[in-house]
């Protein structure tokens, strides 16, 4: 199976660099809805035939316009949402950053049993964002899009895919709307053919430090 794991577009707590990772979240800014808007266009060469998004607003926005291009209903799944940041929520500091990137990295080292302070362990995080993986296999699709976020998919894919280590990870971000594109499935494991951490649409007329769980882990 071919898996396009693509973050959302940007939102207004990612100008404000906050780790907000709770339910329902907030929606796009007009940058956002633009990088959302350029997604067909940027993946009409893409035959996908499965679409998902997490139980965050950003997400299902993002997915939409790609919805309505390949006729798509978007299958709305909790285990492609945020790594919970638990008692980190809504902190925009650089320690708040550091340990959140800090604790999902671990957990793609294998250090599952590590707990986000006051939310979800690495066991959890892994076995929910399988599941959606294990069920577009399942399925049959040959081309599975996933509007997920950005320390969900670096943490995913470091974990996972065979040729992209932590230090890979950890050093290269992902904007809005980039994408991770993979190939395998849940048996036979995954290959990453492509990182492409510039969004797939506009990018903001003055580039700032990204927010927490789609730049590069801050240095101590």
């Amino acid at each position: 199976m071919r898996l396009l794991l693509i973050r959302h577009g940007q939102t207004p707590s990612n100008l404000k660099h906050l780790l907000d990772t709770a339910e329902p979240g907030p929606g796009l800014t007009s940058l956002g809805q633009e990088q959302a808007a350029a997604l067909p266009d940027a993946l009409a060469s893409e035959e996908i035939d499965a679409l998902y998004a997490s139980t965050l607003v950003r997400t299902q926005l993002t997915a939409a316009p790609l919805a309505a291009a390949t006729e798509l209903e978007v299958r709305i799944r909790a285990g492609v949402r945020e790594l919970t940041a638990g008692d980190l929520e809504m902190r925009g500091d650089d320690e708040a950053a550091r340990l959140y990137m800090h604790t999902a990295f671990a957990w793609s080292a294998g250090d599952v049993g590590l707990r986000m302070p006051g939310g979800e362990n690495g066991a959890e995080a892994l076995a929910r964002f399988d599941a959606v993986v294990a069920e577009a296999h399942g399925d049959g699709a040959r081309t599975a899009a996933v509007v997920s976020h950005g320390a969900a998919i670096r943490m995913w894919v470091a974990a996972r895919a065979d040729n992209v280590d932590i230090t890979y990870a950890a050093q290269h971000p992902l904007a809005n709307t980039g994408i991770v594109i993979l190939t395998g499935s849940p048996g036979r494991g995954w290959r990453a053919l492509l990182w492409e951490g510039s969004s797939l649409g506009p990018l903001p007329h003055t580039p700032g430090p990204d927010d927490p769980t789609g730049s590069a882990m801050p240095t101590p």
